[in-house]
């Protein structure tokens, strides 16, 4: 009988129980006897219901309570146990809250958003099935149910992205995200694999417990140490679920999904797992600094480089797209400096005001009927009022004003970079520090475009393909299940950096988290001396080298977009030279079209002929039956049917058996 709570069963499964009646009773799969009111009210109930179970355990946790314990052994394989578990901690408590209350808001934000479109049952069971991973995910006491939830946050995704599956663009993107993500997974279970060889078991703690050991063994016939290799494997993973360099092309494209879809994914589930899993096993991380220098200058150039494409995307969403790859930079860099507890409050401010931005984009996307193109809107924040002043709120979060939300977590991540000693730390400030003139210039432009400025949005091409519709009458703001969950999200957007800071990262509360750290790696120290209490690291901001850049990218971004339009126009003819590969991305889809995956397809067709063809089909499989043959048609004609040959046959094998032992025992 299972040891568990029976509140962390409530908070995993709940939302699983929703998407099945949703997904079984609201679609044609039992006949579709569940209306459309109904699969929206049970989805939302029971994720409200592991929502508010969350808030509970996370105030259990503040007040001490921990818990390790298996819900269900699965299977033994002699000494190995492949388990179902639970770990609630203070990293899966935040995480839990986080999740839910993301995914509440976007459910109830869907209502509205989803409201004319034919999928709307079916959208429903996925978005609840996505929840019920990502919690799988993050609850997870173990290495099996980790990549279980990784795996299936990886195949809801692709339903997701690919929901409007009779458009080419959407099913292109879902493949598109799904094999990127497989080379990411293919890294994460080797990770796995070499930690379960060395330790002999799936268990986190148990691993954990041996990191010292785990840390002295090294790869056989190879002087390269165990560890380093298998944390390069797993930070592979995290690379492609958090869409880190080179394994970052999929996240852009995943915008062919709908708009909730796309808070979902970027604030909450999938892109934060990978941030998640290495801050979960940094017991381990903390012994190599060879992938703690990887980790902070791949998210260094994520960070400065990805943001820069965000500057000349004319799509709403892609621009948030963009601005998502550089911020899940930053927290990787956090990771890299060692300074977990910062990497998960960033991620936990970064959840609330993305969620917030990109709920906002979709709020205007309905009021200029669909359309997604900013060239053709403008002037919209007399017609949408509360959706401009959200949107301003989650802008003014996400390029870290001070005593905003973004620039607590934002401004510590910069400081981190500076203060740590580890290799390639210095360059990762650098465009950090640089980072930030950047993401306020996409920001910006992308606020004063839409909101700003002249009127565009009854001059955009009609685009029934992806459901642009003429405009017919003037913008007007949502309706309220549309902009409550604006409301709410702006909130903690707003004051989660006031409230959380010291808590979550100078405080007890990730104290665990905050004790793996080993010596050399002390920039989370150098942050507590620095940190007089958030008046006065908020009062300081203003006076800092990142609050400068952040100031002249506003007046770069309101001179050339409110000001001077043309301004941007002459910009971009001065950055000729650069704008062929800015537009394709730095080349990297070109790369996999055009180079990878023709190699892949080489391969494959290579092993297809000669490895499955010709070795296992041809030798193997065909050949051994040829083989058979060959001796039932000679064997058959020692079957004559006569007793005196059977008898003759066994005198003569039984002679032969006496002679073979009066030889051996001579």
């Amino acid at each position: 009988m299972s040891n568990v709570p029976f509140i962390y069963q409530i908070i995993a499964f709940a939302p699983l129980v929703g998407a099945l009646l949703a997904g079984l009773f609201g679609t044609s799969f039992l006949g579709k006897p569940m209306s459309r009111f109904t699969a929206h009210r049970v989805t939302i109930f029971f994720v409200l219901i592991s929502t508010i179970c969350s808030f509970i355990v996370l105030f259990d946790v503040i007040a001490g309570t921990r818990f390790d314990g298996t819900l269900y052994i699965w299977s033994m394989i002699g000494g190995l146990k492949l388990e179902i578990g639970f770990l609630i901690d203070p990293l899966t408590a935040l995480m839990m809250v986080v999740v839910t209350s993301v995914s509440l808001m976007v459910h109830i934000y869907s209502i509205g958003y989803m409201a004319d479109d034919d999928g709307y049952e079916r959208f429903f069971s996925y978005i609840s099935l996505f929840t019920f991973s990502m919690l799988m995910l993050v609850m997870a006491n173990n290495m099996l149910q980790l990549f279980f939830g990784w795996e299936a946050v990886g195949l809801v995704s692709y339903l997701l992205i690919g929901f409007y599956y009779d458009r080419p663009t959407a099913v292109f993107a879902n493949m598109k995200a799904f094999l990127i993500n497989r080379v990411g997974d293919f890294g994460f279970i080797l990770g796995i694999g070499l930690l379960l060889s060395y330790s002999g078991t799936l268990n986190y703690a148990e691993v954990f417990g041996q990191s010292e050991q785990l840390s002295l063994q090294t790869l056989p016939g190879t002087d390269w140490m165990m560890l380093t290799v298998a944390t390069i494997c797993l930070f592979v993973g995290a690379m492609g679920k958090s869409a880190q360099v080179p394994l970052h092309s999929w996240l852009p494209d995943s915008m062919e999904g709908p708009t909730p879809i796309s808070a979902l994914i970027h604030a909450a589930t999938m892109v934060t797992a990978g941030i998640f899993m290495v801050a979960r096993f940094s017991p381990l991380f903390e012994y190599s600094d060879v992938t703690l220098s990887l980790i902070i200058v791949v998210g260094a150039i994520g960070a400065l480089f990805l943001g820069v494409l965000g500057i000349i995307q004319n799509d709403i969403k892609r621009v948030i797209a963009y601005s998502t790859l550089s911020q899940l930079g930053y927290m990787t860099v956090a990771l890299g400096a060692s300074v977990y507890s910062v990497a998960i409050f960033h991620m936990m401010t970064h959840a609330f005001f993305k969620a917030l931005l990109f709920l906002g984009a979709g709020s205007v996307i309905l009021a200029v009927h669909h359309n997604q193109d900013i060239r053709y809107m403008g002037g919209l924040r007399k017609y949408m009022p509360l959706t401009y002043v959200t949107f301003l709120i989650g802008t003014l979060a996400l390029t870290a004003i001070p005593f905003f939300s973004g620039y607590y977590s934002k401004d510590l991540i910069i400081n981190a970079a500076g203060a740590s000693n580890v290799w390639g730390a210095e360059f990762a400030y650098y465009c950090v520090l640089i980072g930030a003139f950047v993401s306020t210039v996409y920001s910006y432009r992308l606020l004063f475009v839409v909101f700003h400025g002249e009127e565009r949005y009854d001059q955009a091409p009609v685009d029934e393909a992806h459901g642009h519709h003429a405009m017919t009458e003037k913008p007007k703001e949502s309706p309220w299940t549309v902009t409550l969950p604006l409301a709410l999200l702006a909130i903690p957007s707003m004051v989660a950096g006031i409230l959380f800071t010291q808590p979550l990262v100078f405080g007890d509360f990730f104290a665990e988290l905050n004790q793996v750290q080993h010596a050399g790696h002390d920039a989370l120290r150098h942050l507590a001396d620095e940190w007089h209490g958030w008046v006065a690291f908020g009062i300081h901001g203003f006076t800092s080298v990142a609050f400068m850049l952040t100031v002249a990218g506003i007046v770069v971004s309101w001179y050339c977009y409110i000001l001077n339009p043309r301004a941007s126009g002459c910009v971009k003819k001065a950055f000729a030279w650069l704008y062929p590969v800015l537009e394709n991305k730095y080349f990297f889809d070109w790369i996999n079209e055009k180079v990878i995956a023709p190699l892949a397809r080489c391969l494959g067709t290579g092993l297809w002929r000669r490895g499955d063809e010709r070795l296992i089909d041809g030798l193997i499989v065909n050949g051994s039956a040829r083989v058979v043959g060959a001796l039932a048609a000679v064997s058959r004609h020692i079957q004559s049917g006569y007793i005196y040959h059977y008898a003759f046959a066994m005198i003569v094998g039984l002679m032969v058996l006496i002679t073979f032992i009066i030889l051996v025992y001579q």
